[in-house]
């Protein structure tokens, strides 16, 4: 027999939550195995809509690391269809619209999806002096210095299938087949595949040092790699912002983003620049003999 779990909302966002949710797991399932049922709209309620997918029991924890992050690399190692990063309808983190449209550009995508959420948050809580202080230099610097690197100087990267929403929360072990673990509620978009470890950064979603490896070991990290760290904390502040954005009065995530972009705008203050192994050391030498003052801030990892 199987259980089936079937979910209701209500609205034009609603509607279009559960469509994306749908189209997600479809794209996901056209890799890996259980297909969604069905998603539509009531014919006695035109304001109510549901998804109907497979129910599953689970244990606690979190999956195996070795298994797990086997499946996962198997699934972002199917490219994108059309060459493009971006996916062919809005999908949704909780409550928050993401911008997936397509471009040919990383650096362009990532961009576009960051300022989208600044909006949704601004809306939702009010504006940020900190926050919008900083919002120019990452922009113009450290999005460029971080992005574009991995698309010149013979890079490039292709666009993978990501989950999109990868936290502890979307991911467990059916009681039934407890060697794979699964994951479900995707928000999926054709993106960078580091970009689904961002998620992982946040000491708070409980993948711990062990998942990363265990992922590379399939997928090395991509080049530059002296910029993996970095780059995979840009993501994390993508992740924090939608956190800021769907816990608007918890202050702490906000803070978290805050911190982290302060911390790379100090690190890069040059933005682009070529890019060479040496750009950034010779441009914090350039700028102490000008009299400027380089300030270094150690990382570690967040809640």
């Amino acid at each position: 027999m199987c259980y089936t779990k079937t979910i209701v909302s209500l609205g034009h966002h609603g509607l279009e939550s559960l469509k994306g949710e749908y189209e997600s797991t479809s794209a996901i399932h056209a890799i890996m195995p259980d297909q969604p049922i069905a998603w539509g709209t009531f014919k006695t309620d035109k304001n109510s809509h549901f998804y109907i997918c497979k129910f599953y029991e689970f244990t606690g924890g979190l999956p195996n690391p070795e298994m797990f992050c086997a499946n996962l690399a198997k699934l972002h190692s199917h490219n994108s269809p059309t060459g493009k990063f971006g996916f062919p309808v809005v999908t949704y983190n909780g409550d928050i619209p993401q911008n997936n449209t397509w471009s040919k550009s990383w650096e362009a995508f990532f961009e576009g999806g960051f300022s989208h959420v600044l909006n949704i948050r601004e809306a939702r809580a009010g504006p940020s002096a900190e926050l919008d202080e900083l919002l120019q230099p990452f922009f113009e610097h450290v999005i460029p210095r971080l992005l574009r690197p991995l698309e010149t100087n013979g890079n490039t990267i292709r666009p993978s299938l990501v989950h999109g929403d990868l936290w502890c929360g979307n991911a467990a072990i059916p009681i039934k087949n407890k060697q794979e673990g699964i994951i479900f509620d995707p928000s999926s978009f054709w993106g960078h595949n580091e970009y689904e470890l961002g998620n992982w950064r946040p000491k708070r979603n409980n993948f711990t040092q062990k998942y990363f490896d265990a992922y590379h070991l399939h997928i090395p990290r991509s080049a530059p790699k002296d910029d993996y760290d970095d780059r995979n904390a840009l993501y994390a502040m993508r992740f924090n912002l939608n956190a800021a954005t769907l816990f608007p009065s918890e202050e702490v995530y906000l803070d978290m983003v805050i911190d982290e972009m302060r911390r790379l705008v100090q690190k890069f203050p040059y933005g682009y620049t070529g890019h060479s192994p040496r750009a950034d050391i010779l441009a914090r030498h350039m700028n102490t003999l000008a009299g400027g003052q380089d300030v270094e801030i150690t990382n570690t990892r967040e809640m």
